[in-house]
């Protein structure tokens, strides 16, 4: 995926050896990747040399070790951003060497000490999106409630079925706009199938939105989504009440995430384990009030950071003006 959207964009593209460890139980990895691992570090020296940057950009992990400490070596700068809440742990290591980190929540802080600041996450801009626009692009009526319903691969399953016991109910309060995926939507087209007749365009299952997406996030009343900084970071800047149902594994990161935003008062914390048609009916039922989605909205507006590209942009410009 990097090779294609890095080439896409008409940039050089260079790959380390070492690769994402992602392999589970017992096998060659084991023995392969501290090797792997070993090998980039020359290699990562050697593209330094070549490439002679004035500073380092990583979102971290067990890729961005061998780049960080061939940095260190040949005396080049690195921001390090990290996303969650909670930092992994090869990403709390490469935060330990970088020489400055840039984080999406304030608790992160506490990881990386004085060398961290809040810059919140990079998302796409909403400038210039006109809400009545929006809402009509996706034929919704300013009397029409909108709930905007995605989460990524993981979330298709769940959140179809939760989906599908509910909407014969929900239905009558809300029009529902899902991404399911390519992999989702043949389920969410069944379950559109099962609807009555009269309901059947209240619920409309799209494969993927591209350029669409920052409409339908301005568009929507209400998001229903997993909790990875993207999302919570696109709910905020836009200002939406939310309710986010956090991926259970790859660490529980996505559950500190939306944690700290309910503790906020910015959305509504719903485990996986516990999304199914009741409990999504029972907490549709609670925000079908305006004044109580306002309340979540304006909570999540003040929390939001659409500018951290750009103050990610100015800090690595300064550390590499100053190298």
């Amino acid at each position: 995926m990097e090779r294609r959207l890095v080439g896409a964009a008409g940039l050089a593209y260079h790959e380390l050896v070492v690769r994402s460890l992602r392999s589970g139980g017992v096998n060659a990895h084991l023995v392969l990747d501290p090797l792997r691992l070993g090998a980039s570090l020359p290699q990562a020296w050697w593209l330094l040399r070549r490439l002679r940057p004035d500073v380092i950009f990583t979102t971290g992990g067990y890729l961005g070790i061998p780049l960080v400490l061939a940095g260190r070596a040949r005396g080049v700068p690195s921001l390090l951003w990290e996303g969650n809440v909670v930092a992994g742990r090869a990403t709390a290591a490469v935060g330990r060497w970088a020489d400055r980190v840039a984080v999406s929540f304030p608790p992160a802080l506490a990881t990386f000490g004085d060398r961290g600041f809040v810059s919140g996450t990079p998302i796409r801009s909403f400038a210039g999106v006109d809400r009545p626009a929006a809402r009509a692009r996706f034929d919704v009526a300013d009397a029409d409630r909108l709930l905007l319903a995605f989460g990524g691969s993981q979330a298709v399953a769940r959140m179809t079925a939760a989906l599908d016991g509910a909407l014969a109910e929900l239905l009558a309060d809300w029009r529902v706009l899902h991404i399911a995926g390519e992999a989702g939507m043949t389920d969410a087209q069944a379950v559109r199938d099962r609807l009555p007749a009269e309901l059947r365009d209240r619920y409309r299952p799209v494969s993927f939105l591209g350029e669409e997406m920052a409409e339908a996030l301005v568009a929507a009343d209400l998001v229903l989504g997993r909790a990875g900084s993207s999302t919570c970071a696109e709910v905020t800047a836009v200002g939406v009440a939310s309710i986010l149902v956090p991926y259970p594994y790859a660490g529980a990161h996505q559950h500190e995430n939306a944690a700290w935003l309910a503790d906020q008062g910015a959305t509504v914390l719903v485990p996986d384990a516990e999304l199914d048609a009741p409990r999504l009916l029972v907490e549709l039922r609670n925000l079908r009030d305006d004044a109580a989605r306002k309340r979540i909205a304006d909570a999540a507006r003040a929390l939001g950071r659409p500018r951290a590209a750009d103050e990610i942009a100015a800090e690595l410009i300064r550390m590499g003006s100053a190298a």
